[in-house]
């Protein structure tokens, strides 16, 4: 296997995707934040976390998050995002929030990486708005769960 990411004296580089077919791709990603049940119970209660709507701010900066993928991450390329939406869960099981994204945009290169930035940015906004109510919560399990389009067609995890 052959990583795209560097050239044949080993430095990085961005890769070329000039002679690829644009075309429609589309990248799932997921995580969540575990949580005490109680601080589950304050981010779900009606503005009982002091910052305010922490599902409604965390789904804004996962969006924000996934337009400046390439300016936080030094190979990606700028793309122009069609779609990116949030979908943030109480999950009492777990405990906590659990958190997918789903961007897609029509060009020459996936966007798996902006979907992972959106999900990585809207659980650390969890943490950031519920912090004072509990350090110790984790943000967990962080992958691609589907991708579609390109060179190298269809991904999804296996369940």
């Amino acid at each position: 296997m052959t990583l795209t990411h560097f050239d044949a004296a080993g430095q990085a580089h961005m890769v070329d995707v000039s002679g690829k077919a644009v075309t429609t791709r589309e990248a799932m990603a997921e995580g969540c934040v575990a949580m005490s049940p109680e601080t589950l119970a304050l981010a779900l209660a009606q503005g009982g976390a002091a910052k305010g709507d922490v599902m409604g701010v965390a789904r804004l900066a996962g969006i924000m998050a996934a337009k400046r993928t390439a300016d936080l991450i030094p190979l990606c390329h700028p793309l122009p995002i069609s779609k990116v939406s949030l979908d943030l869960t109480p999950d009492p099981s777990l405990p906590g929030i659990r958190v997918s994204a789903t961007v897609r945009t029509t060009g020459q290169t996936g966007v798996e990486m902006e979907a992972l930035t959106a999900v990585s940015i809207a659980c650390l906004t969890i943490y950031d708005m519920l912090k004072a109510a509990e350090k110790s919560m984790t943000i967990q399990d962080i992958r691609l769960t589907r991708k579609s389009g390109g060179k190298s067609g269809d991904y999804e995890v296996k369940r």
